[in-house]
């Protein structure tokens, strides 16, 4: 799940559009993108968008509103439509998680028994980072966490640089990572997305660092995303060379061996594994 595109549901142009982009996810947004009195509204096309945005294979998400006079009946909508998951924003803190989950679990009771709708907690304020281990372990349906840099920022009183967004966005990063779930994201804004070479030296830098894949708010940027967060062809075959390799040191009984001027022992082997498999989409 390199490339996850967020589409605006009261936009019927870029919905109707959106399975032709190539991102590996679309996320159906109904919190900033809607109008406040347009929520309702595209709230309803949730079980006519999800099967056509999704018709390519593309997985679904649905970004519901944090209010709370809107946030439930937004989740039980995408939940009911077949969405693969939510994207909750403004996630505080563990019990915000947990409060979904149960309700996501009374929704599937009677309309998707044997799905379990993934949920992917966005951390947008100076406490949920604080919080973000709590977050990413308070329920099994956690799929990924992200941090929102715009929110936060707005909520610092700073600037959403690159300068700043690098310690909480590590931060989250790390703590998705330590409870076992995907990291998504850039140690940038999103909203700046006509400097593609920028973006794609933030791709380079994300994947380095191990996250897993990023969101965009414009179809320009996911073949970018696509590529940078997928194995270069000699990468690919470096890591076959590698594992070849260490068939040849076992013969010989050898635990660690030289690699191309370097000692190799089962970590690098094991990165080597992960890349193959993320290259056969494993």
């Amino acid at each position: 799940m390199r490339s996850l595109l967020f589409v605006p549901l009261s936009s019927a142009r870029f919905v109707d559009r959106a399975h032709e982009r190539g991102a590996d996810a679309i996320i159906l947004d109904l919190e900033d993108s809607v109008a406040s009195g347009k929520k309702l509204e595209a709230r309803a096309q949730l079980a006519s968008a999800i099967p056509h945005v999704g018709q390519n294979g593309a997985k679904i998400f649905v970004r519901i509103n944090s209010s709370a006079e809107l946030a439930s009946e937004d989740a039980a909508a995408a939940c009911r439509a077949g969405a693969f998951g939510i994207f909750l924003p403004k996630t505080k803190d563990r019990a915000t998680v947990v409060r979904l989950a149960s309700l996501l679990d009374q929704v599937e009771a009677d309309t998707r028994p044997v799905s379990k709708t993934k949920i992917v907690p966005v951390l947008e304020d100076p406490n949920a980072i604080f919080e973000a281990r709590e977050i990413a372990t308070a329920s099994t349906r956690v799929f990924a966490m992200m941090c929102g840099a715009e929110d936060l920022a707005t909520a610092m009183g700073a600037d959403p640089v690159p300068e700043f967004l690098r310690f909480p966005k590590l931060l989250v990063h790390f703590a998705a990572k330590a409870a076992g779930v995907r990291s998504f994201g850039l140690l940038r804004t999103i909203a700046d997305y006509t400097d593609l070479d920028a973006v794609a030296k933030a791709v380079d830098e994300a994947r380095m660092l191990g996250f897993d894949g990023a969101t965009c708010i414009h179809p320009s940027v996911v073949p970018v995303l696509n590529q940078g967060f997928s194995p270069s062809p000699a990468e690919v075959e470096r890591a076959r060379r590698i594992l070849a390799a260490l068939e040849e040191a076992q013969k010989s009984g050898k635990g660690a061996f030289q690699f191309e001027g370097k000692m190799v022992d089962e970590p690098v082997v094991e990165r080597a594994r992960r890349l193959l498999a993320r290259r056969h989409g494993a």
